[in-house]
C-alpha cells in the first residue's frame, strides 16, 4: 500500500557499538574515489545495533521477520549477477509481527573470521558488510554498511636477498641485487647494480613496480598488469665495473599485500622490473617477484585474544611456517 501513498513505511540504520572510538581508513571504491570506512582485523567481534525508525507514528508496520547478516564475498566484474560469500551469517532480531513505533535491534557476530583482505580491484572486488533486512510482503527494507579488514602478519629476520643477472652475450652483463625478497607496505627497497660488461649504449635505466592482478579459473583466465611506480635509476651511460645504488620507499605508493589463489577466485602479486633503455630506444628487462604484507605490530589493545592470533594470517602462510604473530612468543604460534 505504501507503493501509493497509503500505509507505513520504515528507515534503516546500522549503528557499531564501538563506532566512536573504531578507527576509520581510507579504501578505494569500484569508482576509484576513496572513501573512508571502519577498520576491522581477522577474528574481532562485530556489535552493534539495528535502528528502525518508523516515518508515520502510531501507523502499523506488518512484516516477516526482520535480520542482520555478515558477508565476505567476491565479486568479479565480469560475472556481474553471482557474487562468490565466504562468510556469511545471519542474526533474527524479530519474529514475523507488526511495529507501531520506532524500535532498536542489538546484535552481535563474536570473533568473526575475516580471512582475507578488503581488495578493490581492475576486474574483482572483495568486500565485507552488514546488511540489516525488514522482509515484507511487496518490498523489503534493506541497509548495507561496508567494512574495511586488513591481514596482518609477521617474518623473521630471516629474509633471503635476491640476486640476478641480466645479459646479452658479449654485450651486455649485469648483475642486481635486492636486499629481500618480502617486504612489508612502509619497507624500504635496498640493492645494488652492477655492470661487469657494457658494450650498449644505455641511455636510461628504471625500476617499476608491476601489480598483476589475476582472476577466473581455467580458459576464462585475466591477467592485468597496473605500473605502480616507476623509479629512476640512472640518466646516462654507465661504465664498467660501476656500481649504482637503489634505494625505493614504498610507503609513498598504493599497494596492497600479495594475495595468492584467495577462494580459488584471484590472485594479486607484485613485481620488480629492471628496465633498460638504449640509445635506439630498445628496451631490455627482467622481471622479478617480491611478497608484500602489511606489517603486524600494530595490533590493537581491543583486539581480542584470538583476533591477535589471528592477525598472522596470510595468504599462504602454510609455506611460510616460520611466520609468527607480533603478540604472541615464538612458541605459541599455532593458529586458535
Amino acid at each position: 500500500m505504501s507503493f501509493f501513498g497509503f500505509g507505513q513505511s520504515a528507515e534503516l540504520e546500522l549503528v557499531l557499538s564501538d563506532g566512536e572510538s573504531r578507527r576509520r581508513v581510507e579504501h578505494k571504491t569500484e569508482e576509484g574515489k576513496k572513501e573512508k570506512y571502519f577498520l576491522f582485523y581477522d577474528g574481532e567481534t562485530v556489535s552493534g545495533r539495528v535502528v528502525l525508525t518508523l516515518k508515520h507514528p502510531n501507523k502499523r508496520l506488518e512484516h516477516q521477520g526482520i535480520k542482520v547478516e555478515f558477508i565476505g564475498q567476491i565479486e568479479l566484474y565480469y560475472d556481474r549477477g553471482n557474487h562468490h560469500e565466504f562468510v556469511s551469517l545471519v542474526k533474527d532480531l524479530a519474529r514475523p509481527g507488526e511495529f507501531t513505533q520506532s524500535q532498536t535491534f542489538d546484535f552481535e557476530f563474536t570473533h568473526v573470521e575475516k580471512p582475507y583482505e578488503s581488495y578493490t580491484g581492475q576486474n574483482v572486488k572483495l568486500r565485507y558488510f552488514l546488511r540489516a533486512t525488514v522482509s515484507r510482503r511487496l518490498n523489503d527494507v534493506v541497509k548495507e554498511m561496508d567494512i574495511v579488514v586488513h591481514t596482518l602478519s609477521t617474518y623473521p629476520e630471516l629474509n633471503s636477498s635476491i640476486k640476478m643477472e641480466v645479459g646479452i652475450e658479449d654485450c651486455l652483463h649485469i648483475e642486481f641485487e635486492y636486499n629481500k625478497s618480502k617486504y612489508h607496505l612502509k619497507d624500504v627497497i635496498v640493492g645494488k647494480i652492477y655492470f661487469l660488461l657494457v658494450r650498449i649504449k644505455i641511455k636510461h635505466m628504471e625500476i617499476d613496480i608491476i601489480k598483476r592482478e589475476t582472476t577466473g579459473t581455467g580458459p576464462n583466465v585475466y591477467h592485468e598488469n597496473d605500473t605502480i611506480a616507476k623509479y629512476e635509476i640512472m640518466d646516462g651511460a654507465p661504465v664498467r665495473g660501476e656500481s649504482i645504488p637503489i634505494r625505493l620507499f614504498l610507503a609513498g605508493y598504493e599497494l596492497t599485500p600479495t594475495m595468492r589463489d584467495i577462494n580459488k577466485k584471484f590472485s594479486v602479486r607484485y613485481y620488480l622490473n629492471l628496465v633498460l633503455i638504449d640509445e635506439e630506444e630498445r628496451r631490455y628487462f627482467k622481471q622479478q617477484e617480491v611478497v608484500l604484507w602489511r606489517k603486524g605490530d600494530i595490533v590493537r589493545k581491543s583486539m581480542s585474544h584470538q583476533a591477535a592470533i589471528a592477525s598472522q594470517r596470510f595468504e599462504g602462510t602454510s609455506s611460510h611456517p616460520e611466520a609468527k604473530t607480533p603478540s604472541q612468543p615464538a612458541e605459541n604460534n599455532g593458529r586458535q
